[in-house]
Parts: structure tokens; C-alpha cells; sequence
């Protein structure tokens, strides 16, 4: 059988790439602290924080002669602390938990992404399957950070703050299943 294996990184926001970069992987029993965030603040903005996160994903192809025979994924929910930032004279639970809930987004997608990769079988396509399902989960994903970040007026609206908070705890339990190990 061959091998072979692909790699692709997702960022929820943009920065450079850093392949020496440490991440922490979301942990259900482990959320974020301040001390996790190791960035430089942006003096230049109104922002209290920065939560750098994205899904890690790679796979492998099995192969007999020609014929794809079967396929492994590996996706991970991760955050970059030194890509992540706050202002010490802003950080307060509430802005934390508002970056909470931007690396629980992502883990969702991670999560959706898994969903999504079960119901895939081994195929001559599977690979542009899995393609084409990592970019609409990346879509997906951005799209719904930047919907969070607006409808809570990045956490300054706290009555949609609660709601988004309430949301993502409900849609993470149903999707359990597929949550990070």
C-alpha cells in the first residue's frame, strides 16, 4: 500500500505561518487564560483581544496499484498563543469568555468537519471530497466568527453575548460526538 499525506492550516484570522509555531489543542475541560495569550497587543486598535485559532487537518490515501482503498483524517482544533493577544488594561472574565467562545466556534467546525468526513467513503474523489468539504467548513467558520464578533459588538453587547454563549454550548453538545480528543 502507498501513502500519502497532505497537510492544510486554517486560520480564523490572518497572520503569517510559523511552522515552529506551539499550539494548545481545545480540551473541554481547559479553557483559555490570559497567560495563554503570549502576542504583542495591537496599540493601533479599539480591540481588547486577539484569539488566534484554526482547524489542523491531514490525510492519508491508501492505495493497492491504482485503486484508492481507504483513507485516514487527522482534525485538530487548535490556538496559536503567540498570534493571540490582549491589553492587560481591558482583560476582564467577559472579554475572556468572549475569546472563549471565538475558540469554541472553532472547535464547532472542527467537530462539523468530522461529522462531515464519517459519512465519506474511499473513492477515486475522496480526495477532492475532502477538498472541497475543508474549504466550506473554512468558509463556513469565518463567516460565523465575523457574525458572532458583529452581533456582539465584541462582547459589548452583553444581552447578545449570553445568546451567542448559550448557542455554542448547545450546538457543541450536539455535536459531542465528534469533539477533539
Amino acid at each position: 500500500m502507498n501513502f500519502f499525506l497532505v497537510f492544510f492550516l486554517i486560520f480564523s484570522f490572518s497572520f503569517g505561518q510559523n511552522q515552529n509555531v506551539k499550539t494548545l489543542s481545545w480540551k473541554e475541560d481547559r479553557p483559555l487564560a490570559w497567560k495563554d495569550f503570549r502576542g504583542k497587543p495591537k496599540v493601533n486598535t479599539n480591540a481588547a483581544a486577539l484569539t488566534a485559532s484554526g482547524v489542523s487537518f491531514g490525510f492519508s490515501i491508501g492505495k493497492t496499484g491504482n485503486k484508492i482503498t481507504d483513507f485516514n483524517t487527522n482534525v485538530e482544533c487548535v490556538f496559536y498563543p503567540t498570534e493571540s493577544w490582549y491589553k492587560v488594561e481591558d482583560a476582564n472574565p467577559h472579554i475572556l469568555r468572549h475569546e472563549q467562545i471565538h475558540f469554541d466556534i472553532t472547535e464547532l467546525f472542527a467537530r462539523k468537519f468530522r461529522q462531515q468526513i464519517s459519512k465519506l467513503r474511499a473513492s477515486p474523489k475522496i480526495k477532492n471530497q475532502l477538498n472541497s468539504l475543508y474549504k466550506a467548513i473554512s468558509k463556513a467558520s469565518s463567516k460565523m466568527q465575523n457574525l458572532y464578533d458583529e452581533e456582539t459588538n465584541h462582547s459589548i453587547n452583553k444581552v447578545q453575548q449570553k445568546k451567542w454563549d448559550d448557542y455554542i454550548v448547545a450546538e457543541l453538545r450536539i455535536l459531542e460526538a465528534f469533539k477533539t480528543k
